[in-house]
């Protein structure tokens, strides 16, 4: 095969990793800039070549073939190679700069993330920050995003990254109004108060508690809910009831004295409770933008933790 056969190889190889990533001729088409027909053309000269059926086509979806999967398989790690490679190059002569890209559950980047930027932006001025929040299950690759912050005791597989901090779920109410209705001793206790839930599905009003090998799950209800955490906090320290927080939002208030932690020898049990974990993809190669980002909240993190223990 001549040297520019191979490079054409190449080039089909990759856009054949782009087709069956997007799912879709022409959402390729439009990342690459071309048309549907060319990427097309491209799959039947990769076909032709290879002298193998590759992709299973109807009018409405693609399917690979057994073949398809295999060479679907190896092509992928062609291209991760190469873009290795390209990253290697980068890095030697790469400055920390450009844009980094770092998504988090929305309690995360408020509380944890947010507050921590400015100073970001002033050590590094060379780099900007983009944040998004979302409470929603993102793509890394999908959503080109840079750094992703998950809460999971098992992080996904084909990322790379490391555990930052455990979160924790309290419940909490402020002074005045378990003065007035009194601080449940039992978990069962919580009917008879006005509880503030997450009200995102029914499920968010059936509180679930542990306490050694016990167990149980109560139904609560309140004249108020609110799916964001600063939104509870606030009806909490103006004593609308009971509500649940991650430790991190809460502990500010607690150490006031503005708030009180309810049945804190019982572990609140929720989704959103386990190990923070600080994720991005699965490379050899950092670029500088990203492990500068990394160490520095780590190291924000690790440090605002130890200074409210």
């Amino acid at each position: 095969m001549t040297p520019n056969k191979h490079i054409q190889l190449m080039q089909e190889m990759s856009i054949f990793v782009s087709v069956v990533n997007t799912g879709s001729f022409s959402e390729t088409a439009r990342q690459l800039g071309v048309s549907p027909s060319a990427i097309s053309r491209a799959i039947k000269l990769l076909e032709q070549q290879l002298d193998v059926c590759l992709l299973q086509r109807t009018t409405r979806s693609l399917r690979l073939s057994e073949t398809g999967r295999a060479v679907y398989e190896r092509c992928s790690q062609l291209e991760q190679a190469a873009k290795d490679v390209i990253s290697l190059c980068e890095s030697h002569h790469q400055t920390a700069q450009g844009v980094v890209k770092i998504a988090a559950p929305k309690a995360i980047a408020h509380t944890l993330i947010h507050p921590n930027v400015m100073t970001f932006l002033t050590q590094f001025p060379d780099i900007d920050v983009h944040l998004v929040l979302d409470d929603n299950a993102l793509d890394l690759i999908r959503d080109e995003i840079d750094i992703l912050f998950k809460i999971t005791n098992e992080p996904p597989q084909g990322l790379i990254g490391r555990s930052v901090m455990k979160v924790e779920h309290i419940l909490a109410a402020s002074p005045e109004y378990l003065a007035s209705h009194s601080n449940p001793a039992h978990p069962k206790l919580l009917t008879q108060h006005s509880c503030i839930a997450l009200g995102e599905n029914d499920a968010d009003a059936k509180w679930r508690f542990r306490k050694g090998t016990q167990k149980c799950t109560v139904p609560v209800k309140g004249r108020y809910k609110a799916n964001h955490t600063r939104v509870r906090l606030d009806a909490a320290l103006q004593g609308l009831g009971i509500t649940s927080l991650p430790m991190f939002v809460a502990q500010e208030a607690l150490a006031a004295g503005e708030l009180v932690h309810v049945l804190p020898e019982w572990v609140f049990e929720t989704t959103y409770s386990g190990e923070l974990w600080m994720l991005y993809p699965a490379t050899r190669h950092i670029p500088a933008k990203v492990s500068v980002f990394a160490e520095f909240i780590i190291r924000q993190l690790t440090s605002d933790q130890s200074e409210k223990r």
